[in-house]
């Protein structure tokens, strides 16, 4: 077997070429707001799950689905915009992040195949542990919703709230706090007419 001075030479300069490229594009972090201005749209549809609904913990997992649609079909509603099935003018996404100051979580189940899952994860994870000067334990979670121009796929909205979570608490309470974080979330949405 032949090798050439050059392509030992070159090899190396390609492999760090390769891991300079990966490095760079692992460091650029995702927008956490986006805002492009008024949404023009009368209608909205979510993100088709693509999450099982066969297991048992997905029942407690679609109950939170439930609620998080719910109230953003409600903030939403307010703003002029109606539900549809599918099709809307414009198609909702949302991903929720859970951590505390060892682990964070992603549920995608709602996010579709917009990307940028992981990159938002690793965000908030740093944002929630290395910049957190608060030594004790803490639980968080963090609901980003995107508002996507169901026809072009652009991004017009990226909004994000950051709660506590809370545990053990009934269904009603886990409701108006998850309706109170996205009407806060989607507070400086505007919607022309």
């Amino acid at each position: 077997m032949k090798t050439s001075l050059g392509s030992l030479f070159f090899k190396p300069i390609k492999t760090l070429a390769v891991i300079g490229t990966l490095f760079v594009a692992g460091c650029a972090s995702p927008p956490m707001q986006v805002d492009t201005g008024p949404i023009h749209a009368r209608t909205f549809s979510f993100v088709r799950s693509n999450a099982p609904a066969d297991a048992a913990y997905d029942q407690r997992r679609q109950a939170i689905h439930a609620m998080i649609q719910s109230a953003i079909t409600r903030d939403l509603a307010g703003k002029g915009l109606s539900r549809v099935d599918n099709g809307g003018d414009v198609t909702v996404t949302y991903l929720i992040v859970v951590g505390n100051n060892v682990s964070t979580m992603a549920i995608s189940d709602y996010w579709g195949y917009n990307g940028g899952a992981s990159a938002i994860q690793d965000a908030i994870h740093q944002s929630q542990t290395i910049k957190n000067e608060n030594p004790n334990y803490f639980e968080a979670g963090t609901l980003v919703i995107d508002i996507i121009d169901s026809h072009s796929f652009k991004l017009l909205k990226r909004a994000t709230v950051q709660r506590p979570v809370l545990q053990n608490v009934p269904a009603e309470i886990r409701q108006e706090n998850i309706q109170q974080a996205v009407d806060q979330a989607l507070s400086n949405l505007r919607v022309a007419e």
